[in-house]
Formats: C-alpha cells, sequence, structure tokens
C-alpha cells in the first residue's frame, strides 16, 4: 500500500493552487466598483478638459505611489490584501509580478486619453471601457460556451453591441454627423478585439480598450476628413490641437 507523507502547512502552502478566479459575488462587486467610474466620462463631458485633469492627474498620482508602497512596505499590502483581496485578481495579488491594480490602469488611461484624443471620441472611448467590459464580463461569466480568442464569443458579442450603443448615444448627445457612428462602429469593434486579446497579450484591458477604440476613431476620422471631420473636432480638440 502506498505510505502517504503528511505534508507540513508551509509544504502545503508551496504546492496550493493559486487561485483561478474570484467569485461571480466578488465579480459583481468588482464591477459595481467598476460602474462607478462612469463619473469620469460625466465630469469629463460637462466640466471639461482642464478641470478633469487638475481631478485626474493627483488622483493617477496618488494611487500610484500606493502601488508602489504596496510592492515595497509589506504593511501596506496587508492592508491593501484585507481591504479589497478579496475582489482583486490573481495577478494582481502577485507580489512577484509586481503588476499594477486594475484600479491605477483606470487612472492612467483616462489620464492619457484625456490628453491626447477629442473630447468626443475620449467620452465614447471611456464610456465603452466601463459599460461594455462590466458586459462584457458579466454575460461572458454566466452565458460563455464558445471560446472567441481568450475569451468568450458570447461575452465578446455582449461587448461590441454595448459599445455600439454607447457611440450611437454619444453621437445623438452631441448632435455629431453620421461619420462619428461608421467610425465608431470600427472603433468598438478594434475595442472588442482588444478585450478578447489582453488576457493572453498579458496586458491590462483598462488601458487597451480605450486607447484601441480611440486610436481607431480618431484615425479613420482624419483619414476621412471634409465637412464632417470639422464638425467632429470641434467637440473638443486634444491638447496638442
Amino acid at each position: 500500500m502506498t505510505e502517504l507523507k503528511q505534508q507540513t502547512p508551509d509544504a502545503m502552502t508551496q504546492v496550493a493552487a493559486p487561485r483561478a478566479e474570484i467569485s461571480m459575488k466578488s465579480e459583481l462587486i468588482r464591477k459595481s466598483i467598476h460602474l462607478s467610474s462612469i463619473g469620469i466620462p460625466l465630469i469629463y463631458g460637462l466640466a471639461g478638459r482642464e478641470i478633469m485633469l487638475w481631478l485626474l492627474v493627483p488622483a493617477t498620482v496618488f494611487t500610484l505611489i500606493i502601488e508602489v508602497l504596496r510592492f515595497t512596505k509589506p504593511s501596506v499590502e496587508a492592508r491593501v490584501r484585507s481591504s479589497f483581496g478579496g475582489i482583486m485578481r490573481e495577478h494582481e495579488l502577485d507580489g512577484s509580478h509586481k503588476k499594477i491594480s486594475g484600479a491605477a490602469w483606470v487612472l492612467l488611461s483616462a489620464t492619457f486619453c484625456v490628453i491626447v484624443f477629442p473630447t468626443i471620441i475620449t467620452i465614447a472611448a471611456f464610456t465603452t471601457l466601463i459599460v461594455s467590459d462590466t458586459a462584457a464580463a458579466l454575460i461572458g461569466r454566466k452565458y460563455g460556451r464558445h471560446k472567441f480568442l481568450e475569451k468568450s464569443f458570447e461575452g465578446s458579442t455582449a461587448f461590441f453591441v454595448t459599445s455600439f450603443c454607447v457611440v450611437t448615444a454619444v453621437m445623438l448627445l452631441y448632435d455629431a454627423p453620421m461619420l462619428f457612428l461608421t467610425t465608431g462602429a470600427a472603433a468598438a469593434l478594434a475595442a472588442t478585439a482588444a478585450e478578447a486579446l489582453s488576457s493572453g497579450a498579458n496586458i491590462d484591458d483598462n488601458l487597451t480598450i480605450p486607447t484601441s477604440f480611440a486610436f481607431v476613431q480618431w484615425g479613420l476620422i482624419a483619414l476621412v476628413g471634409g465637412p464632417d471631420a470639422e464638425r467632429i473636432w470641434q467637440f473638443g480638440r486634444s491638447v496638442f490641437g
């Protein structure tokens, strides 16, 4: 009969499998917090770029300081784990890789998009990140059955549909020309691919989703040009003009 060896607690800890994913309840809490970021495009649309940057830059710097302390001060890491560990992804908790949290990426990407892209594109791109990423995560988690790239077809479909709805809503809100909708559809497709590939590429989708959306729509509008493009640029150019 095979002899069973009793393992010490330390040995058991060493061979314990990493947490594959957070629970559905924790996912709902995480996405509820994620949805609260809708305040970023709302405030941006109402207050403009200057005020938005006055709010974003200090918040981003503060969050990055916490991230650095989390990797260098065990007491800070312990405090973060006790407060938010239940809703953090495995890679965010793995101190050996020193990967910053999704919240830090949200603020970094928001600051980048506000600085670089025209207002109306940033609002559509960032609202897509908040709404569509949440829809993809919840639908994919509950109903995902068919693989698409690194995610599920069902989740990615939810992402694209909600992103297209976001583009349509922003177009109607700003009374933007149809060019905004057609280029936004292409941008939504690019963001869908970015979301579906981000885990495999080991890149945080809080960065890849809004930037891929904004770069594609910005580039297509600039490529088409003409009076409709000029109308879109009137809704707030980037800080580079």
